[in-house]
């Protein structure tokens, strides 16, 4: 319990630092500075990475469902009377339906395998859903994780730059969320609460479509 408590404290103290620096460097999201403080605490403590993940895996998986939950708090603040709704429907569509496709056509033209290439159909829903969709498609949970946390912080790492003539806040967030979901909504707060609010919008609605219709496929079709 001890070294549980050692690793959240480590893993917070990142967090504040991270926060703290973010503030110097706009362009990177703060999760990829984080990530690099934790690599170096750990290291000034002598404390393997492995171990230091045994400890705090399980508990940061539990608090990310809360996470992932409370999203609804910021999703009650968004107003979709000016928002053309049939274009919204149909960009969700095209989104979720080309954010499965895509990955898939392309880990299967690479010739990697099957198991790796169901991994890739979750590529574009946060982590907690990902991992429910690769137990139900029977894909690789280490793979599912892997590839969900790289397009996450490729993506925002990349989004100042692909965004930087994009001044509607809110098509903004809609592409951090429906292309970089969790990591990329915590970067659309780092540009302003209507880039979040609209990129947790985003991430929900291509998480709950995503998880909905890709099981079905699957298992009606395997």
């Amino acid at each position: 319990m001890l070294l549980v408590i050692a690793g959240f404290v480590l893993t917070l103290v990142a967090h504040i630092l991270a926060r703290f620096l973010g503030q110097y460097f706009p362009r990177l999201p703060v999760i990829v500075i984080a990530m690099f403080i934790v690599l170096a605490l750990l290291w000034l403590v002598r404390w393997p990475y492995d171990h230091y993940m045994q400890q705090v895996d399980q508990l940061f998986r539990h608090l990310l469902g809360y996470v992932t939950v409370a999203l609804a708090i910021p999703l009650a603040a968004i107003r979709l009377d000016d928002v053309p709704l049939k274009a919204l429907v149909g960009l969700f569509v095209f989104a979720t339906l080309t954010s499965v496709a895509i990955p898939m056509g392309l880990a299967y033209a690479v010739h990697l395998s099957s198991p790796t290439v169901l991994a890739f159909a979750t590529r574009a829903v946060t982590t907690p859903i990902a991992l429910n969709i690769a137990t139900l498609i029977h894909a690789p949970l280490a793979m599912a994780s892997l590839i969900v946390i790289l397009s996450g912080l490729v993506g925002a790492a990349l989004s100042p730059l692909i965004l930087r003539h994009l001044n509607d806040e809110r098509a903004a967030g809609l592409a951090l969320g429906l292309a970089a979901h969790a990591i990329g909504t915590v970067q659309a707060w780092q540009r302003g609460p209507v880039a979040g609010r609209y990129a947790a919008f985003g991430m929900a609605v291509n998480g709950i479509l995503t998880a909905i219709w890709l099981p079905l496929l699957f298992l009606n079709l395997f």
